[in-house]
C-alpha cells in the first residue's frame, strides 16, 4: 500500500507530523497546506482559495488521508466538507469542535457532565461580570470565549484588574469577536499537565502525559504564549494521578459527547490542573483543545513507536476498542527558539545558521520560517524547536540545550528552564 497523505496547517507541529510520517515506508508523498519554508524541504506545499479547490486537488492526487493539525479550519468545519466528498480525513466535526471553539460551550458540557472545573460564569452582561468577580478572592481568570491562538486567557491579580479586563474584552478592544462573550473562572493553584486521549467516538488511548511552558519568560513569569517548550513523559503524573484523570475527565468526555449525538473523533487535548486537597492530588479541567498541542506534538511524536498512520486509520475507522499503542521507553524535551518581539509584535525577518550536531541526541522542528533560495528565514513568532532525546529526562534536557546552542538569528529568544518542575520534583 502506496499512501498520499495532505496535512493542512504551517507551523512546527505539521513539520513535526510530516517528519514522523517519513519515517513509515508505506508513505509515497507528503503534502502540506500552506506549510512553511521547512516543509517544503521534507514535502510539498500547497495553496487554495476555496475548500473546495482542496478537495478537487485531493480526489485529482488520489490522496488517501488528510491530517487538519490547527483548530481554525476545525472550528469553521473542514473536516465535514472533506467526509461529506467521500475523503478520510483526521480530526473532529464543526460539531465537537466547539470544545475549544467556544469556551462557554465546553464550560457549560463538563457542568453537565460533573466534569471537574474552575468555579465560573458565562456572561456578555459587564454588570452580572462585575458582581460575580466581586465574589471571587483573587487572582482571577477571565477568558474570551473563541479562538485567540492560545493568548485569549488573562490572569487579573485583583478584583479591578478583573473588572478592566472584562470591560475591555466584552467592548470588544482586546480580542475582538473573541472576546464578546467571557468566561470568568476562579484561579486554582496548583501546577500543569497537558493529557492527550486519541479518541474514535467511543474509545481511545492515552499518548504519554506532557508538560507544556506557556509563559514567555523564565519561571513561568510574563504574558501567555503558544508555547515556549514541552517534554514528555512527566513526573509529576503518577498512574492515581492518570486514573483519576481517565475516570473523571476522559471518559465522561466521550460518553457526554456521544450521549448528546455529538461523537468526538480526533485527537483530545485536556489541559488539566493539579491541585493539593483532601490529602492527595485532584485533577481539574482547565480547557480542552481539539487537535495536537504546539509544542506538545513535537515532544509526543518521537515517543512513539506505533506508526502515526496505523494511529490515525484506527480513529478514522473506530479501531481502538483493541488498540495497543506502543511508545518508545525514552524521554523528549522540546525548548521553542522565538523571534524578539514575540509575542508582541512581527520582528524583521532574519537568516538562520545551523552549525553540525549529532543526529543521536534529538532534531530541530520548523515553525515560523521562510525559505529563500533554500535558505531558512526566521519569519514569524515561534521560529523553532530544539527537541533533544534520552534515556533519561536530564540527558534528554541536555541534549535540547545542546542544539539550542547550534542555532543562530539575530534576536533570538527562549526559556533556558524548560522542564524545571520535574528538576525540583526529583
Amino acid at each position: 500500500m502506496e499512501e498520499k497523505i495532505l496535512i493542512i496547517g504551517s507551523g512546527g507541529r505539521e513539520y513535526s507530523m510530516g517528519r514522523k510520517f517519513l519515517e513509515d515506508s508505506r508513505i509515497k508523498k507528503i503534502y502540506f497546506c500552506p506549510g512553511n519554508g521547512a516543509t517544503q524541504i521534507i514535502g510539498e506545499n500547497i495553496f487554495y482559495k476555496t475548500t473546495q479547490e482542496l478537495i478537487l486537488f485531493i480526489q485529482e492526487k488520489n490522496i488517501n488521508l488528510v491530517i487538519i493539525g490547527p483548530e481554525t479550519p476545525l472550528v469553521e468545519g473542514m473536516s465535514d466538507a472533506l467526509r461529506e466528498a467521500g475523503i478520510k480525513v483526521f480530526g473532529p466535526s464543526k460539531k465537537a469542535s466547539q470544545l475549544e471553539g467556544s469556551k462557554a460551550f465546553m464550560k457549560d458540557f463538563v457542568s453537565r457532565f460533573k466534569i471537574p472545573t474552575a468555579t465560573y460564569l458565562q456572561t456578555s452582561n459587564i454588570a452580572q461580570a462585575i458582581d460575580f468577580i466581586y465574589k471571587l478572592t483573587p487572582p482571577i481568570v477571565i477568558k474570551a470565549d473563541g479562538l485567540c491562538a492560545g493568548k485569549g486567557v488573562i490572569i487579573a491579580q485583583n478584583q479591578q484588574e478583573a473588572i478592566e479586563t472584562a470591560t475591555q474584552m466584552l467592548g470588544g478592544k482586546s480580542f475582538g469577536d473573541a472576546g464578546k462573550c467571557i468566561v470568568i473562572e476562579e484561579f486554582l493553584d496548583g501546577y500543569e499537565l497537558s493529557v492527550f486521549a486519541l479518541c474514535d467516538g467511543k474509545d481511545y488511548v492515552l499518548l504519554p502525559v506532557c508538560q507544556d511552558h506557556k509563559k514567555l519568560f523564565n519561571g513561568d513569569k510574563g504574558p501567555n504564549t503558544g508555547g515556549m517548550g514541552a517534554y514528555a513523559p512527566t513526573p509529576l503524573c503518577d498512574e492515581v494521578l492518570i486514573k483519576k484523570i481517565k475516570d473523571r475527565i476522559i471518559v465522561p468526555t466521550l460518553e457526554g459527547m456521544l450521549q448528546e449525538n455529538n461523537p468526538f473523533e480526533g485527537i483530545l487535548f485536556a489541559g488539566i490542573m493539579v491541585v493539593k486537597m483532601n490529602g492527595g492530588l485532584e485533577p481539574f479541567l482547565l480547557e480542552f483543545n481539539v487537535r495536537f498541542g504546539d509544542p506538545e506534538c513535537e515532544v509526543l511524536l518521537p515517543l512513539l513507536k506505533t506508526p502515526l498512520l496505523d494511529l490515525c486509520y484506527g480513529v478514522i475507522e473506530h479501531r481502538l476498542n483493541h488498540f495497543e499503542i506502543e511508545i518508545y521507553q525514552q524521554y523528549c524535551l522540546g525548548v521553542v527558539i522565538v523571534s524578539k518581539d514575540y509575542p508582541y509584535k512581527n520582528s524583521p525577518p532574519q537568516v538562520i545558521t545551523i552549525d553540525n550536531f549529532d543526529k543521536k541526541i534529538g532534531h530541530l522542528s520548523f515553525g515560523g520560517v521562510n525559505n529563500k533560495d533554500n535558505v531558512l528565514i526566521a519569519d514569524g513568532g515561534r521560529i523553532l524547536l530544539c527537541i533533544g532525546e534520552g534515556k533519561s529526562f536530564q540527558e534528554a534536557r541536555k541534549n535540547a540545550y545542546t542544539l539550542v546552542d547550534k542555532v543562530n538569528f539575530k534576536g533570538m529568544t527562549y526559556r533556558n528552564d524548560i522542564g524545571y518542575k520535574a528538576l525540583e520534583h526529583q
